[in-house]
């Protein structure tokens, strides 16, 4: 692997504190989803995407392999040690979410950093997250037009928060010269 890309223990702390941020995030994303759950029609899905963002985020400003897993597993377990609505089922999840975008990450070579893909690894957390709920149990009994109702408004959720809304934040970011603070020197600028 080349040099550049091997994470060093700064990438994972940085990693590690982006993480947290979001696992505080995550904590307080519960209370809200429940919130909106009662509305029924699955628009509560709208708002799931949240659950995704620390591994984007984290890949836009670090740029190294592994960085997305990392970051999702550690924001889940942020929100497991606040004490999650749903337990230790939020870790998995976290490991579900993170590999799926890492795929995304690791399939562009870790060398793109658009919008585009930010996307792609928001579709893959959401599909790894319905893979999850799946094995669960949560949707198999959902009749075709309900869980496609469940699936769209997810993907919908996951394209805009964490897609569209983590790549913004982390452009917003570089143009303040924060993201040069935490980002490795050794990585490529875009």
């Amino acid at each position: 692997m080349n040099k550049q890309y091997r994470l060093k223990l700064t990438d994972i702390l940085v990693t590690t504190v982006i993480a947290l941020v979001f696992g505080v995030i995550y904590k307080l994303w519960g209370p809200l989803y429940y919130a909106i759950r009662p509305l029924g029609m699955h628009l509560e899905q709208l708002i799931y995407g949240m659950w995704f963002i620390a591994a984007i985020v984290a890949y836009l400003l670090i740029r190294k392999p592994g960085v997305g897993l990392l970051a999702e597993v550690a924001a889940a377990s942020g929100e497991f040690f606040m004490g999650s609505e749903w337990g230790l089922a939020v870790l998995l999840s976290g490991v579900a979410q993170g590999l799926a975008a890492e795929l995304i990450f690791a399939g562009v070579g870790y060398r793109k950093y658009t919008v585009s893909v930010a996307i792609a690894a928001a579709v893959a957390a959401t599909l790894g997250s319905l893979v999850l709920d799946s094995l669960q149990g949560y949707i198999g009994d959902l009749a075709l037009w309900n869980l496609s109702l469940l699936v769209g408004f997810r993907l919908t959720g996951a394209i805009v928060i964490a897609g569209w809304m983590g790549h913004r934040l982390v452009t917003a970011l570089e143009k303040t010269g924060v993201a040069e603070l935490v980002r490795p020197v050794d990585t490529l600028k875009v």
